[in-house]
């Protein structure tokens, strides 16, 4: 009996971290098709200047080597947003073998790269927030390139298990800014508005807690996960499967609310 409330357990858990994987995926393809239409629009027709309606200082007139890094940048966001699920689903890695190693060394390539011009964007273009968000942004950036270099790493010594852990973490660690978004539009609705934060400095105690929340609970639920997966302790396995779903709701209401509200009106 009990080894079938663990069995019960464990399938409660993969269909928490199934949920999660879809709503983060049509999510982050929702958000890819956004900066499509919206910077691809801009910057086909002209108006780069376009840009910095929602990317503070994201053109500047007679800039070229920053806005190119810039515009760098929202390329490799596209790519990596769409591409990077594909590297998660077990049925592409099992029946496209090769394919899954060359789009996951241009995966890992594109992620460092990505993470340098982040740290250019912050440091150097200037963004909004303050000190405390972008130390924290920068920390998401050093730990993507951490886990790139450990999932190449642990790839060309065939240790594929360890490989697959730090590849789902690098995925994480990627996307900490989409996170960042999910989670703002979700506090925004659910307050009908700003709450502890100033929306014209974009400063406050929510945003320093979600600029470090971005890349820190992701990480905390994932290796949860993985401490669930091998645990036969049916409480702790149900618990983290619920953990997960509650979050999972979150990040779809947040998906919701940025779409409504940001996203989808930016794509005519």
């Amino acid at each position: 009996m009990t080894r079938l409330y663990i069995v019960s357990a464990k399938k409660f858990l993969n269909i928490a971290v199934t949920v999660w994987f879809i709503v983060a995926v049509v999510g982050q393809w929702i958000f890819a098709t956004y900066v499509i239409l919206f910077y691809g629009k801009a910057t086909a027709t002209g108006h780069n200047e376009d840009w910095n309606k929602v990317l503070p200082h994201g053109y500047v007139e007679g800039e070229t080597t920053g806005n190119i890094v810039v515009g760098i940048h929202l390329l490799l966001t596209i790519i990596i947003v769409i591409g990077g699920p594909l590297q998660i689903i077990p049925g592409i890695r099992k029946s496209f073998p090769v394919i899954h190693r060359w789009t996951g060394r241009i995966y890992i390539l594109v992620a460092f790269v990505m993470s340098l011009s982040g740290l250019f964007m912050v440091w150097v273009r200037g963004s909004v927030g303050g000190i405390t968000q972008h130390i924290s942004i920068s920390f998401n950036a050093v730990l993507i390139m951490i886990s790139a270099v450990c999932a190449i790493r642990y790839a060309r010594r065939r240790d594929f298990k360890r490989h697959r852990v730090w590849a789902m973490r690098l995925f994480l660690f990627v996307n900490g800014v989409w996170f960042f978004r999910v989670g703002l539009h979700f506090w925004l609705l659910i307050n009908e508005g700003p709450v502890g934060f100033d929306p014209r400095t974009f400063q406050g105690p929510f945003l320093t807690f979600l600029s470090i929340s971005q890349y820190s609970l992701p990480f905390i639920f994932f290796e949860m996960y993985l401490k669930a997966s091998k645990s036969a302790n049916r409480i702790f396995v149900f618990s983290a499967a619920s953990i997960l779903f509650l979050f999972t709701v979150i990040m779809a209401i947040g998906v919701f609310a940025a779409t409504v509200g940001s996203w989808g009106p930016k794509m005519n």
